[in-house]
């Protein structure tokens, strides 16, 4: 697609006012075809969405309009397919939906949800191009061709515009930043990140919330807090199962109320922010541990994000490490024989996507030859060596001693082998950040 993105729908009804009414709201950089029939459809070509009518023929109690949706998804396998109709019975609009629609309008169209579906619709779109016609370039891109790739993509196109709290899961390194980035990109808004896991417990209402001067020893002089930092922005709070119950009520109050008291003043001030927060544990689960308040749970799921491990899109293993050896680290000066790529998808990845790049970065540094082989993967993947046996412990040290001793020497060969990088080695080892550097705290690493 072209820096000049220009989306064709296609309407496929009988009555010339329909074809009129979305014309007058489609944006002026879109085209627009119109059929009375699937035989006066387009046969080939690309159509970016269509919008297909239910009843076709007059007076006709059979609806031809899910098998035309059928016909449409079989030409356009990647057009945005909706249905539409006066005729709202369920069992109509689950075939619509069956046959291949995304969504199903109710006639008379209303104008706002009409706008709504064609934003999200150039969304998509951009996504899968990774561009927008705003922008000649965008920074993140969702990378991938499977079902679940594509799932997630449409699911951060149909976010477009909206300004209540979405919540992304999903295990370490399966991209929860990088889909915070695209949808704060695809809304073009400020931006303030902050991982929660490295905000120690006592610093969290300074730093969330700011400070006046003087309001405890050191405050020299006033802070802006996080919050009334993104004011009018999105503030992505990554880790967000790190932050303790007590906090947790300081962030909930926030939510409900869209007030920020800096520590220390007697005003409040009123923020418009919308909050993104990740987590790589599930919540719910959480919640049922009392490690986490139902409540804030119930207000960040107002849209709720649920990325896939990399082991269940082992098609996208191939696209991924084609599209890591294209950047800058990896300098483009390598390919990956089909061996190799075999091998890649034979691998658990316990680190997901962010596993993935930093094996491709490693690869295109160290392969001896222009074509990365399947020794070359093996010698970097290869199985872990097998644990010592019972007699290599000294077990009258007692079994708290010894684990704990155990957990330490992991620790510090994970930080060995990753270059002492505690994302990679958090990574390596399955456990979040936080925990990480924890544990770290603990044995004095």
């Amino acid at each position: 697609m072209s820096s000049t993105f220009n989306p064709v729908l296609l309407v496929i009804d009988d009555d010339h006012l329909i074809h009129d009414s979305l014309s007058l709201l489609l944006p002026d950089h879109w085209d627009i075809l119109s059929a009375n029939s699937l035989a006066q459809a387009p046969q080939d070509g690309v159509i970016h969405a269509i919008f297909v009518d239910m009843h076709l023929t007059p007076n006709s109690k059979v609806a031809e309009g899910p098998g035309i949706i059928a016909a449409m998804r079989e030409r356009f396998p990647l057009a945005e397919i909706y249905g539409m109709s006066g005729d709202l019975t369920i069992e109509l609009m689950e075939k619509a939906l069956a046959a291949g629609a995304r969504k199903f309008l109710a006639k008379p169209l209303h104008p706002d949800e009409v706008t709504a579906s064609f934003e999200k619709i150039e969304a998509l779109w951009a996504l899968r191009s990774s561009e927008s016609r705003h922008r000649s370039t965008q920074t993140h891109q969702w990378i991938g061709q499977s079902k679940a790739a594509e799932k997630i993509r449409f699911e951060i196109a149909n976010l477009a515009g909206e300004t209540s709290p979405i919540l992304i899961e999903g295990e370490t390194g399966t991209g929860k930043e990088v889909i915070a980035q695209i949808l704060n990109q695809q809304d073009n808004r400020p931006l303030i990140a902050v991982n929660l896991g490295a905000i120690p417990e006592n610093l969290f209402e300074s730093e969330f919330f700011g400070h006046v001067r003087g309001a405890f020893t050191g405050a020299d002089q006033m802070k802006v807090g996080l919050a009334e930092a993104a004011n009018g922005g999105d503030l992505f709070l990554d880790e967000i199962e790190a932050l303790p119950l007590a906090q947790q009520a300081k962030l909930l109050r926030f939510l409900e109320s869209g007030e920020v008291r800096k520590v220390g003043a007697k005003d409040t001030v009123h923020v418009k922010v919308r909050v993104i927060a990740a987590s790589n544990q599930s919540l719910q689960q959480m919640v049922k541990e009392q490690k986490f308040r139902e409540d804030l749970l119930f207000r960040l799921t107002s849209h709720r994000l649920q990325l896939p491990p990399l082991r269940e899109r082992t098609d996208d293993i191939e696209i991924l490490a084609k599209h890591f050896l294209k950047m800058p680290r990896s300098a483009g000066l390598k390919m990956l024989a089909p061996e190799a790529i075999t091998r890649l998808k034979a691998h658990g990845w316990p680190g997901n996507v962010r596993e993935l790049k930093r094996v491709i970065e490693h690869l295109s540094q160290t392969a001896p030859l222009p074509i990365i082989r399947a020794e070359d993967v093996d010698r970097l993947l290869g199985g872990a060596s097998a644990p010592a046996g019972l007699g290599d412990f000294p077990l009258e040290q007692g079994l708290t001693s010894l684990v704990e001793s155990f957990e330490k020497q992991v620790l510090l060969k994970a930080l060995d082998r990753t270059g002492k990088d505690v994302d990679q080695a958090a990574e390596l080892l399955q456990i979040s950040r936080s925990n990480f550097y924890k544990k770290m705290k603990d044995y004095g690493i």
